[in-house]
């Protein structure tokens, strides 16, 4: 058994690295988060997404889809990036490869996270939903900050600053990555699952279900942004969510731009000062020492 996994591994390893339409002129890959498929998902893996506009949906094969900065210009640091979309699709440009290729272009290594939807409108009207937000997208969060750990050397990335950011439902993937960090398994037969699925730091925009954000001491640090038009639960919920951290003893700065609402991401039209978000989270991650000196 375990020297079928290990070939499997091995052949993964060898073929894992498929460019993708989008990131092809960046040099960007897609890499699966599973060598086999993910737990679950494995029958349908092969299952082609479904692409409208900028949005992704019918996901059951999670990747990541990497942005590695110029040798000269990396930090060491690594962020995780997850679009939001209701849990519905993926928001893949504005709030997923856009981020990525500012944050390459400003020297920390990237990986767009595409995670399975628990409403994902790619499935027939009354059809169950085969996910979970607690157990599939949280496990391809876990998964990913894994992987990016088990090949922190090959990208030049410090392994104890990897973090995860999240935009609206991603927003949620994130904090309950954060929430719930797994230690690694030094016995595990996959040399990845022996790696700490804890993110070093968080970054929460404009996060869905607030009132679930519950911080504990010793949680990662967080970067919060929303924008004062978005609606109540996130605009003032995302305040609260700010004390939380607070109260529990958790390093946290919290951006809330009056001219913006819900979904700003990043984009050329964007106005500052919310345009400047990532920004801000540049100078956040270098006040707290995520960064190399360069």
């Amino acid at each position: 058994m375990h020297l079928t996994r290990s070939l499997l591994t091995c052949v993964y390893w060898s073929l894992a690295l498929v460019p993708v339409a989008h990131a092809a002129s960046s040099g960007a890959v897609s890499l699966p988060l599973w060598p086999t498929g993910a737990p679950g998902s494995e029958a349908r893996r092969t299952e082609p997404e479904k692409i409208v506009g900028t949005n992704v949906s019918n996901i059951h094969q999670p990747t990541l889809t990497v942005y590695l900065p110029k040798k000269e210009t990396a930090t060491g640091c690594a962020i995780i990036v997850a679009p939001g979309g209701g849990h519905a699709r993926l928001a893949i440009e504005h709030e997923g490869y856009n981020v990525a290729e500012w944050l390459a272009g400003h020297g920390i290594a990237a990986f767009v996270l595409k995670y399975r939807l628990a409403k994902d409108d790619a499935n027939p009207a009354g059809q169950a939903q085969p996910y979970t937000i607690d157990r599939d997208a949280l496990a391809d969060g876990q998964r990913a900050v894994r992987l990016i750990r088990s090949r922190a050397a090959e990208w030049s990335i410090n392994p104890a600053a990897v973090g995860i950011i999240g935009f609206s439902a991603g927003g949620e993937v994130a904090a309950l990555t954060a929430m719930r960090p797994e230690a690694g398994k030094p016995d595990a037969a996959d040399p990845i699952d022996r790696q700490s699925a804890r993110p070093d730091f968080q970054g929460l925009i404009y996060p869905g279900r607030s009132g679930q954000i519950m911080p504990e001491k010793g949680a990662p640090p967080a970067f919060l942004a929303c924008g004062y038009g978005d609606r109540q639960d996130i605009s003032e919920g995302l305040a609260e969510v700010y004390l939380r951290f607070k109260r529990a003893g958790v390093p946290a700065e919290l951006h809330i731009f009056a001219g913006a609402g819900h979904g700003f991401g990043l984009r050329a039209a964007n106005k500052s000062p919310a345009g400047a978000w990532p920004d801000r989270l540049r100078e956040w991650l270098d006040d707290r020492k995520f960064l190399s000196a360069k």
